[in-house]
């Protein structure tokens, strides 16, 4: 008789100190020019709304959102390789978002790489409106890379 496989749900959790190591290797693992460690232990430090998602106990991506009065940034946000094109990166956003907007924002902004084409995707996917650039706002392997700047309203 077949048994079929039980379904992993993703759980996510505030960030804790107990990540950081496994976190920033997930970065180092996405980006040419990661956040590092220290990067993401300022975010926590500082009191940002910081999570990660996990399947099976298994660290399958992070978030970190910096929260100003009434507006939230997505500073970053992540995905494991092996994660992505399967929802997992719209859960971790729909999770950021819905952090941002219980805790009274009303406004999201973020920037992502105009060479990210699926992360672009995914925003505008979610109703993110381009709002403008930054010119020269990543480093890049031979130069600087703009940044296309995004909102969104979370009411």
């Amino acid at each position: 008789m077949n048994h079929p496989l039980p379904l992993l749900t993703v759980e996510y959790f505030p960030m804790a100190e107990s990540d950081l190591d496994a976190v920033a290797a997930l970065e180092a693992s996405l980006q040419v020019f990661p956040w590092t460690r220290g990067n993401f232990a300022d975010s926590l430090h500082a009191g940002y709304s910081a999570w990660v998602a996990r399947l099976g106990g298994e660290l399958i991506g992070f978030s970190v959102v910096m929260r100003v009065l009434d507006e939230a940034h997505l500073l970053n946000i992540g995905v494991a390789g092996k994660y992505q094109g399967q929802g997992y990166g719209a859960r971790l956003l729909r999770n950021a978002m819905d952090a941002a907007r219980m805790a009274g924002t009303h406004r999201m902004f973020l920037e992502v790489r105009p060479s990210n084409a699926r992360a672009v995707e995914l925003y505008r996917h979610f109703g993110f409106q381009q709002l403008g650039v930054r010119r020269e706002y990543y480093p890049a392997t031979i130069g600087r890379e703009d940044a296309l700047v995004f909102e969104k309203e979370l009411a």
